[in-house]
C-alpha cells in the first residue's frame, strides 16, 4: 500500500504561481506518478506524469508550457503551476500507478490517491 499526501493549493489570481507537493510513502512498486485535477461537474483530467524510475515526463495539452512536474527524490514530487488561468481551478490530486504498461493519462491505471489538494484561481 502506497500512501499520498498532496501539499501547496491555495487561491491566487491569474497569472500567479503555485508549487503543489506529492510525498509518498514508498514508491519502490510505482512505476508512475502522475497529477490529475477534476473541476466541479467535470471528469477527472491528467495534468502530468512521471515515468518514475526512467524521470520521462508527459504533459496534458492543458497544461504545455505552464507547469512542470518534477522528481526530486524516491518520495517526493512536485508541480509547478505558471501562469495559473481561472480554468485552472480545480481539486489537484496526485496518483501512482504499479502498472509496468499502465497508460500515463488514465485513471483507470492508478491504484493510489491523494485526499486532493484545493488550487482557486480568480481573474
Amino acid at each position: 500500500q502506497v500512501a499520498l499526501v498532496e501539499s501547496g493549493g491555495g487561491s491566487v489570481q491569474a497569472g500567479a504561481s503555485l508549487r503543489l507537493s506529492c510525498t509518498a510513502s514508498d514508491t519502490f512498486s510505482i512505476y508512475y506518478m502522475s497529477w490529475f485535477r477534476q473541476a466541479p461537474g467535470k471528469e477527472r483530467e491528467f495534468v502530468g506524469g512521471i515515468r518514475w524510475s526512467r524521470e520521462i515526463m508527459y504533459y496534458g495539452d492543458s497544461v504545455k508550457g505552464r507547469f512542470t512536474i518534477s522528481k526530486f527524490n524516491e518520495n517526493l514530487m512536485y508541480l509547478q503551476m505558471n501562469s495559473l488561468k481561472p480554468e485552472d481551478t480545480a481539486v489537484y490530486y496526485c496518483a501512482a500507478s504499479p502498472i509496468w504498461s499502465a497508460s500515463v493519462s488514465s485513471t483507470t491505471d492508478y491504484h493510489y490517491w491523494g485526499q486532493g489538494t484545493q488550487v482557486t484561481v480568480s481573474s
